[in-house]
């Protein structure tokens, strides 16, 4: 028999207590500061309709609660890509707002001409490398990746580490590196 809905309330709001710090970090971690409520209230249901029927709210293990805060900002950030919306930016790590400060002016331009000469260099790629890097930068996992176009892991996994690797050549050559055109 499954638990009164006082208790699982309870036991859900446990739960969130004892996590909310990971969850906390993990949404600021994924550039979703301005979502965390949204985050919150994204695993407060997934992991109510997960125990549905199955057992004691009180025993998720924090890896469980993990994985699903996890599952659940990628899937914000899916939706917001989605809608096209911009990811929050930080200026600075720590999230603090500076008077007086503000990014340059032409940073929106940059970021713009450096994401078109990314997308070049990702079609110069093998087709099925091309693929595999697309997917990754869109945040797929690989196992996700392998079950979506019905390759195997060591081959997705494969293209991958060798798409990335050209890719990395490529930005290379048209004078990007880590840290932005130069």
């Amino acid at each position: 028999m499954a638990e009164p809905v006082d208790s699982r309330d309870k036991a859900l709001q446990a739960i969130i207590d004892r996590c909310a710090e990971q969850v906390r970090r993990l949404a600021f971690r994924y550039g979703l500061s301005d979502r965390v409520d949204e985050v919150f209230q994204e695993v407060r249901i997934r992991l109510w309709r997960s125990d549905a029927g199955h057992g004691n709210l009180a025993d998720t293990p924090a890896s469980y609660v993990y994985r699903t805060a996890l599952s659940a900002a990628v899937d914000l950030l899916r939706r917001r890509r989605a809608r096209r919306e911009t990811p929050a930016r930080l200026d600075r790590p720590s999230g603090e707002a500076v008077l007086g400060e503000s990014p340059p002016a032409d940073t929106p331009l940059r970021d713009r001409e450096l994401g078109e000469a990314i997308d070049q260099a990702i079609d110069a790629l093998a087709p099925d490398r091309a693929t595999a890097v697309r997917l990754h930068l869109s945040g797929y996992a690989r196992e996700e990746m392998a079950d979506l176009l019905g390759w195997s892991e060591p081959r997705t996994r494969h293209l991958l580490y060798r798409g990335l690797a050209d890719l990395r050549e490529q930005l290379r050559a048209r004078g990007i590196g880590p840290e932005g055109a130069r």
